[in-house]
């Protein structure tokens, strides 16, 4: 007997709760109750992949189940925000229940293991799509922003940067790897670590964050515009990892570095007198970082090597 809509919810989503004790009511209500604590800020994240634009038809369930929430927590990560509650708007061409067990387990697996509970969200009929809505918490006075870097700060970013791209370009047939290199460059590329340990530990020291989702290119100039600074990058510093380098040349790999976009890692400022705060909490937080580059006066991005200026016009990924 096929299973119906409110059956596929019941068997692969209200039965998987977490039961976080802050959810008063959760799935099976008109709305969800979640108690918020008075001295903190809310954050919200909401999201939508569609096939054919973010990701392809043939993309296995639990990875998309899995990336579709990782990429909204690593928006709380850029905030320095605690995730607690998630809602899923899942739109599906029909039922296929082993595709939504198999969705389930990879949206389950990312949510259990980073402590937040769905509580809410709708199931419909159309072109395959996903839509989550992530809440997170944060301290009043511990909130990181685009907007608050400086003339002198630091740039820095945290893991490596373009192994998520050469993953995409597997997908594409654009390059042709080993299995063993295509295997690592499409864990990375459906499964990536939303650095939420990082943005914990970097939300008292850094000036600004953001989470390097549609490039470092594109990321880097919302917290040069929002600030009033110009981002000076030094492109010889930016972390390749050594599945990146041994697989294109150095041009492509700088642009897949810089345009690729869903690393989700962090790209944030910092003073230089708090740099050496910074090392000794992202070394308890188990994340390497590097440096980058600075924020000088001006505006906009300018990539350098050697102090020249490239002449060079590198664009993150934009839906239109």
């Amino acid at each position: 007997m096929a299973c119906g809509e409110f059956e596929l919810i019941e068997r692969y989503f209200t039965a998987r709760q977490s039961q976080r004790r802050d959810v008063i009511k959760s799935i099976g209500d008109d709305c969800a109750l979640v108690q918020a604590n008075s001295e903190q800020l809310l954050a919200i994240s909401t999201d939508t992949l569609v096939c054919g634009v973010h990701f392809f038809n043939d993309i296995p369930p639990h990875a998309l189940g899995f990336k579709s929430l990782a990429a909204n927590l690593s928006d709380l990560a850029a905030m320095g925000a605690n995730p607690s509650w998630v809602s899923l708007a899942l739109t599906l061409p029909e039922i296929n229940e082993a595709w939504v067990s198999d969705f389930s387990d990879g949206f389950f697996k990312a949510a259990d293991y980073y402590g937040i509970e769905l509580i809410g969200g709708d199931m419909s009929k159309g072109l395959l799509s996903v839509t989550i809505t992530v809440h997170g918490q944060v301290n009043k006075e511990q909130q990181m922003l685009r907007n608050s870097a400086r003339i002198g700060d630091w740039i820095c970013v945290t893991g490596n940067l373009g192994d998520s791209a050469l993953g995409l370009a597997a997908l594409l047939g654009n390059v042709d790897l080993s299995e063993e290199d295509k295997a690592s460059a499409l864990q990375k590329h459906y499964y990536p670590t939303p650095r939420l340990l990082a943005g914990h530990a970097l939300r008292s020291i850094v000036s600004s964050a953001i989470d390097i989702s549609d490039g470092l290119a594109s990321d880097v100039g919302h917290i040069a515009k929002q600030s009033g600074c110009m981002a000076v990058v030094d492109v010889d510093a930016l972390p390749l990892s050594e599945l990146l380098a041994n697989n294109v040349t150095a041009d492509e790999a700088l642009n897949y570095a810089l345009a690729g976009g869903e690393d989700y890692e962090l790209c944030f400022t910092v003073s230089p007198s708090a740099l050496g705060s910074v090392e000794s909490a992202l070394q308890h937080a188990n994340t390497p970082f590097v440096c980058i580059g600075q924020m000088q006066a001006g505006e906009g991005v300018s990539f350098q090597r050697n102090n020249q200026a490239l002449d060079c016009n590198f664009k993150g990924f934009e839906h239109f």
